[in-house]
């Protein structure tokens, strides 16, 4: 009898890991609504797409994500799965798209598209339209299930993004108001020039850099046409940002001007973005000229606050510091770092400086009169007859004073002799404003508030002025019409700091505006630099006065003239 062999039986290993369901990824809700309530973009209409992620408890402030046009189908989907990760926050992600003004009939009228003006355009429009009205409503909604929409108000809780034109108007957002929103998704961003966005790299290099994080994706074959180069303008872009200091990181392929390509990258990208929360991204060092010029961690502290209008800072010999109220006509000086009223009527002082007798010259609007008060706050006329702005001393004891007053758009330029003998030395500014001289006193600086320039004078011996010149390119803002150049003032080196409505704008001897240094509330009218070794800047800024230590010195004009080094050319 043959034995027979036992049966064998294979039964393939069973891998828990593999026939093991995923566990579910908890699914988020949304709720869309019409926003037509714009005072910012007034009789736009808008769609508004709320996502609100399953792990939200209605009490505690979540954080926000804003894209532009509309909310893409991929966000919801990655933010469930990141969220459930813990490889992001708790995240509500609100899609706006542009304002339209549409038209009363269709069928006869066209719809006023507001996407470029919106998007495009540079400015602080759209980030109010988003803080002050937008995200608001959004509040005064409910998730599907009842719960209150109770939104972050800490900057390092928001992030912003979207596509093409959405990309840059996020962009924007958060360099207008990066202590609102500090993370940024750009998708084949138009970072070009349709309404100034081919500035960016270049204000990039040159602000003091904000504490924000980039993600940018752009590819090979996006668009090259009127407007400029998508690619190359991307590629611009995130050089600007790497050489400025930023977070910033990229995703390059041959892909061309299509949305979708930012699905693939998106997960990636907001992992990025999010990293470290809640800590809040860094502000990089900058370039090589605010390195020359700011101190890292000094950055602005209030003087002063609860005035009317502040103009007027000057410097004494020893560095005490003197401002003017112009709305109160009130003089304060700067005792321990704090304002004392010095005069309780300074006859609506405006412009003034110290001179080398040690007196403060000061324009006196109200009587329309130079008047020079003495260490005792009692004042002498110097001169008069006409309504002066700004003024400089020179260490002869001559004054050089604009009045852009009694012929509007034809401003005045005076000469005041040593003795008091004032004449007209230029004339044809539209509103002559801010005025310095070089550190070896042999050039008059006068700023034009009403265009982008700040002219170059040669100083004659008779106090007469030479080869006038446009010499000063200083930036102007998208939604300006002129710098608002006010203030100036030679540091040491030779360079020219001015006021302007965009910040500090410290330019090199050759006439280039090297980097700007905002002010913590955006206002700006005159600077000076003060205390014992002349490094603290002072700076009047609307209702407050602030102050910066600096690592270089200011140059007086009430000093012997010096040469500065020759610029690098």
């Amino acid at each position: 009898m043959r034995r027979l062999l036992p049966l064998l039986v294979f039964i393939p290993a069973v891998s828990l890991a593999q026939d093991a369901k995923p566990p579910e990824v908890p699914k988020g809700t949304s709720f869309s609504f019409a926003f037509a309530k714009s005072t910012v973009f007034p009789g736009t209409t808008r769609n508004v797409t709320v996502w609100v992620p399953a792990q939200y408890d209605g009490k505690t402030p979540a954080c926000v994500y804003v894209n532009q046009d509309g909310l893409p189908g991929y966000v919801g989907p990655t933010f469930e799965k990141l969220i459930a990760a813990k490889e992001m926050p708790v995240t509500i992600a609100i899609g706006v798209t542009p304002g339209e003004v549409r038209a009363g009939d269709p069928k006869a009228a066209l719809t006023r598209y507001n996407r470029s003006y919106e998007y495009d355009g540079l400015g602080d429009a759209y980030a109010r339209m988003l803080l002050d009205e937008l995200l608001p409503e959004v509040e005064k909604r409910t998730t599907k299930d009842g719960k209150p929409i109770v939104l972050s108000k800490r900057g390092t809780d928001r992030a912003i993004g979207g596509a093409s034109s959405g990309a840059i108007c996020a962009f924007t957002a958060a360099w207008e108001r990066p202590d609102e929103f500090s993370r940024v998704f750009s998708t084949i961003g138009t970072y070009v020039g349709l309404r100034g966005g081919d500035i960016y790299p270049t204000l990039v290099r040159k602000f003091e850099p904000k504490p924000l994080r980039v993600y940018l994706q752009d590819g090979t074959k996006d668009l090259n046409i009127y407007g400029g180069d998508w690619w190359m303008a991307n590629q611009t872009m995130e050089r600007a940002l790497v050489f400025a200091g930023y977070e910033a990181k990229h995703s390059w392929n041959d892909g061309g001007h299509n949305g979708g390509l930012a699905a693939g990258v998106f997960p990636e990208a907001m992992q990025f973005l999010w990293k470290d929360w809640p800590e809040r991204p860094k502000a990089g060092k900058g370039s090589q000229p605010l390195q020359e010029l700011l101190i890292p961690g000094e950055g602005w502290r209030l003087v002063g606050e609860g005035y009317k209008f502040t103009e007027g800072p000057a410097t004494s010999p020893t560095g005490e510091v003197f401002f003017n109220d112009v709305g109160s006509s009130k003089t304060y000086k700067v005792v321990d770092g704090k304002p004392v009223e010095w005069l309780a009527d300074s006859k609506r002082g405006d412009g003034q400086r110290f001179g080398p007798d040690g007196r403060l010259y000061a324009n006196a609007a109200g009587e329309s009169k130079l008047l020079a008060w003495d260490g005792a706050g009692k004042p002498s006329v110097f001169a008069e007859g006409f309504k002066g702005n700004d003024l400089v001393v020179l260490h002869n004891g001559a004054v050089y004073d604009t009045d852009p007053f009694e012929t509007p758009n034809n401003s005045k330029v005076y000469y005041v002799s040593p003795k008091g003998e004032k004449k007209v030395v230029d004339t044809g500014l539209k509103f002559a404003n801010g005025i310095t001289v070089s550190p070896d006193q042999t050039l008059l600086y006068v700023a034009d508030s009403r265009t982008r320039w700040v002219y170059s004078y040669v100083i004659q011996p008779d106090g007469t002025l030479a080869n006038k010149q446009k010499y000063y390119h200083l930036y102007v803002r998208d939604a300006d019409d002129d710098s608002g150049a006010d203030g100036l003032r030679c540091d040491r080196d030779g360079r020219l700091w001015v006021a302007t409505r965009a910040g500090l704008q410290v330019c090199d001897q050759a006439g280039r505006v090297n980097c700007i240094i905002p002010t913590p509330n955006g206002k700006l009218s005159n600077l000076t630099f003060g205390g014992a070794n002349m490094d603290v800047v002072y700076a009047t800024c609307g209702d407050k006065v602030y102050s910066r230590k600096v690592k270089v010195k200011g140059a007086n004009a009430f000093e012997p003239p010096f040469k500065p080094a020759p610029p690098r050319l």
